[in-house]
């Protein structure tokens, strides 16, 4: 083998540190050439690095050059490595080329030069920190270490732009540049020069355009469009000749929905809510709303579509909330299951079917699979020493028992997993552990439960896997989490939990127990689809012929990526399994998290009180999906996407274009004589929508959003630079040449309309009926951008779609959902007042706002009392007494009941 490299050029350091970790493992001869030197004879410029095979092959890729040497050092392949090299290449790099540009070429420094790559080194600093290993993709130094260290080191190696506070940033990189092979690659490159060995390099490149914001505000760009062939043109122009003529006959709706074969069948699960708590914001975006934008995409490909959620309502949460609430578990499952199907009707999620877990299908399923599962072998006994309440006298279930993670010492780690660090726990591991209901410390005792034998369905789980993941759309957080797993060694898993509000164990001596609702809940899609219809095997038992997709969050990832498949696996019944693993990050709320106990953030029987439409809900919350990275709602933000891009772009195009066809042309639509520059923008308009469908083909939701402003802002700025409103006053040309604009731009208005259709139903119906947009075309979505609204077609009457949100609108919104209004408010009006706090009577809060302080109420008395209990110091004690006695305060000041003066100890 022989490598060309050339000094200073930045990619020679990369495969210079890879080949010295390969050394003795096969013959290389490294040579190195001038920059203007063609080492590829296929090339027509010049590129190095470059590694020549033995059979004559070339690799002139940086990342291919580099696993090629760690192939050959014997390094296995995995996602996250992958994952890394594709985000290196996409997010990295052009940041990277920018700030070196900055710095060498132009001479800048400081901020000018960190500002392009600070996001993305926040990146890399978070992920290491966030996983607490010194590598990106594990314990050991992977390929995508060699690559990004390669790729950071000319900027980095000046301590001005590896910043302290990026801790795991810092370490990570002087870990990687003290190793022998990246020192010497350093001096083979740099030549003692340090970054400005690579201005040769840097200034035959082209200038990058500013990058800076770019990724941090998340704002749309005016990108340059781009260079079509006369091919494409001439395609996209007999596309849209043809027009309604070639769509294809709309498909009757099926009731029920079953699977054709020959047909692409598409099952779709949104994760099932746990009935007792009302979903907030990012509950919604990260499960049903996402799941019914690709439910809504499929029916507009005409796939055969079945999308199916409902609430999981077995469990200690449910026996819980019904104490608290005086009523039994049933009574309040059949409470909060309207509660949550209210929220998604007017969320306007298309559920074909929204059940619950409470059935005899639920029941005679789940036992069916485990039956199987004991008769196979794949189920264990054992003693299980769990955490008791003897306050309570019960058993707490793991996510009624909270303390300090054993791992990474979070304080508010849940008994089954941490929310930091990710890692599953037994909650006897807990320390400090505490009751969630009481607040008091529970003991350990025995009880004997049924475990599900991971460890022995680990082989067909990894075929499993195998045949899946290749080619599959699992979204990366789902393949690392699973692969994470499986590499941290698989163990046993309790699937019995001590209850009674569950589905009942069917073997002798386990009457008194029921299944862990983590067994048992993902199998509710199953019996909710057979709760739907009787055959739904063709649905569940077929998969051969359906491509299940299941959307989530990812702290629900192991269970339908895991625990499920090997129930599933292990039961040997050809059960449909998990095809795409859709899994969201989190979505915070403003700057923390959201609290229905504290009244931050909002939750789904809120958003309607707010006077805001479902729509503009749905398309900010999708806007800033949490795709990659946990993202955060904010009301600021809210307003300024409704008032630029939906009411400055999107409507104002629409409406136009609407209203040019009803002022100029009588509502008819005008003859279109198409110039060559109409021509190029139907072929852009096209090559967008195709866009848009390959986004949303591989489910990546907020990407294809932008798909359908960018051609808004296309046909904004064509009608801005045609002026209709000038030509039709103009000559017998002008007005025809007006008549065309306006034609072809009712028609991408129409277009947007079904692009729409996903992600604001409701907008993409009003839009279709001010446009009466035939039939077919409303319920029919190709890949290329027709005609549908032919010439004489009659439009109807057009209206504003849009309306504008004020800032006092949002400010008193913010105020209102931010949690302390309700202690601020009453404390200015018990200080504006001239009586004294003692006769004081105040006018009574809401319903809701009391309910919040008597829990607080609760809670901190329950802590008062233990540490009273625990003779704790006194002044400790006398801290939390007085917080006590304030919110008391609080809350008679918010029932409208009068204060009395506190009594003072009488001196001795």
């Amino acid at each position: 083998m022989r490598l060309f490299v050339s000094e200073g050029a930045p990619g020679s350091l990369p495969v210079l540190a890879a080949a010295g970790r390969a050394q003795c493992r096969a013959e290389l001869l490294i040579s190195t050439v001038g920059p203007e030197e063609c080492v590829v004879p296929f090339l027509t410029r010049p590129k190095v690095p470059v590694l020549q095979l033995d059979s004559g092959n070339y690799l002139f890729s940086t990342s291919a050059i580099c696993r090629y040497f760690f192939l050959l050092s014997g390094w296995e392949q995995d996602d996250l490595t992958n994952q890394w090299l594709e985000w290196e290449a996409t997010e990295l790099q052009p940041a990277l080329s920018a700030a070196l540009y900055y710095l060498v070429v132009q001479g800048k420094k400081g901020e000018d030069v960190f500002s392009p790559v600070r996001r993305a080194l926040t990146h890399i600093d978070h992920s290491l920190s966030r996983r607490s290993c010194p590598f990106l993709a594990g314990e050991t130094e992977s390929l995508a270490d060699i690559v990004l260290w390669g790729a950071l080191y000319p900027l980095l190696q000046d301590p001005a732009y590896l910043p302290e506070e990026l801790g795991a940033l810092h370490s990570w990189f002087q870990t990687l540049s003290s190793q022998e092979p990246c020192q010497r690659a350093a001096e083979t490159v740099l030549k003692q020069q340090g970054v400005l060995a690579l201005r040769p390099y840097l200034q035959k490149q082209p200038q990058p355009s500013s990058l800076e914001g770019r990724a941090v505000s998340n704002e749309p760009e005016e990108e340059e469009l781009a260079t079509l062939s006369e091919e494409e043109i001439a395609m996209a122009v007999a596309a849209w000749e043809k027009g309604l003529e070639s769509l294809p006959p709309v498909q009757p709706q099926q009731n029920p929905v079953l699977p054709v074969a020959g047909e692409r069948n598409v099952l779709i699960t949104s994760a099932l809510p746990y009935v007792n708590n009302v979903p907030h914001l990012g509950n919604i975006i990260g499960c049903v709303l996402s799941a019914d934008v690709f439910a809504r995409y499929s029916r507009l490909r005409q796939w055969n579509t079945l999308y199916l959620c409902g609430t999981d309502e077995y469990g200690t949460a449910t026996e819980t909330k019904a104490m608290e609430e005086g009523l039994t578990p049933q009574e309040i499952c059949d409470k909060y299951h309207v509660i949550h199907a209210d929220i998604y009707r007017w969320f306007n999620i298309s559920f074909d079917i929204f059940g619950r877990t409470t059935t005899p299908q639920q029941t005679k399923i789940t036992q069916d699979i485990f039956q199987r599962l004991v008769a196979r072998g794949f189920v264990l006994q054992d003693t299980v020493e769990q955490l008791r309440c003897e306050h309570c006298a019960r058993f707490l279930a793991d996510r009624f028992v909270e303390g300090v993670c054993p791992f990474c010492g979070y304080e508010e780690a849940r008994g089954d997993q941490c929310d930091k660090c990710g890692k599953l726990i037994n909650a006897i591991e807990l320390k400090k552990p505490q009751c969630k209901v009481c607040r008091s410390c529970p003991v350990v005792k025995s009880s004997q439960h049924l475990f599900l034998d991971l460890p022995k369905l680990g082989k067909p789980l990894e075929e499993w896997l195998e045949k899946t993941l290749p080619g599959s759309d699992w979204t990366p957080n789902a393949r690392f989490i699973i692969r994470s797993w499986i590499r941290d060694g698989l163990k046993p898993r309790c699937i019995t939990r001590d209850l009674k509000w569950g589905t009942p164990v069917p073997l002798v001596g386990f009457e008194d127990k029921v299944f862990y609702v983590w067994f048992d809940a993902t199998i509710g899609y199953l019996s909710i689809t057979a709760n739907y219809t009787d055959q739904w095997e063709k649905w569940w038992k077929n998969p051969e012929q359906v491509s299940l997709y299941q959307f989530m969050a990812k702290d629900n990832v192991p269970f339908h990526g895991l625990v499920f498949p090997c129930s599933a696996l292990g039961a040997e019944d050809n059960y449909t399994l998990v095809s795409h693993l859709i899994a969201t990050e989190y979505l915070n709320y403003e700057d923390g998290k959201f609290s229905k106990s504290r009244g931050v953030g909002v939750f789904g029987d809120m958003a309607q009180d707010t006077g805001i439409p479902a729509d503009i809900w749905r398309f900010y919350l999708l806007y800033i999906r949490p795709e990659g990275q946990d993202s955060a709602f904010s009301w600021t933000d809210m307003l300024l996407k409704n008032n630029s891009e939906l009411l400055n772009n999107l409507g104002n195009f629409i409406n136009r274009a609407g209203m040019f066809v009803s002022k100029f042309f009588g509502g008819f639509v005008p003859e279109m004589v198409l110039t060559s520059d109409d021509r190029r923008l139907l072929a852009h308009v096209t090559l967008e929508l195709q866009h848009y469908h390959q986004l949303l083909e591989k489910v990546r939701i907020r990407d294809a959003l932008r798909s359908i402003l960018t051609i808004s802002r296309h046909g904004n700025q064509y009608i801005q630079v045609n002026e209709p409103w000038k030509r039709i006053k103009g000559s017998e040309a002008d007005r025809q040449r007006a008549g065309t604009v306006t034609g072809l731009a009712v028609n991408i208005a129409a277009l947007l309309s079904i692009m729409l259709q996903p992600y604001m139903p409701t907008v993409s119906a009003t839009i279709q009926a001010q446009l009466q947009l035939p039939p077919p075309a409303c319920s029919i979505l190709l890949t290329n951008f027709l005609c549908t609204l032919p010439a004489g077609h009659q439009i109807g009457t057009v209206s504003p779609l849009f309306q504008k949100l004020e800032n006092d609108q949002i400010e008193s919104l913010r105020q209102r959902f931010s949690g302390g209004q309700l202690e601020e408010s009453l404390s200015l009006k018990a200080k504006a007042s001239p009586k004294p706090a003692a006769v004081e009577t105040m006018t009574t809060a809401g319903p809701q706002q009391i309910q919040v302080l008597m829990d607080e109420v609760t809670k901190q008395g329950n802590i008062v009392r233990e540490l009273k209990a625990q003779k704790a110091d006194k002044n400790q004690v006398a801290a939390e007494v007085a917080k006590l006695l304030d919110l008391k305060k609080q809350l008679a000041l918010a029932e409208g009941k009068p204060l009395e003066t506190p009594k003072g100890k009488k001196k001795k």
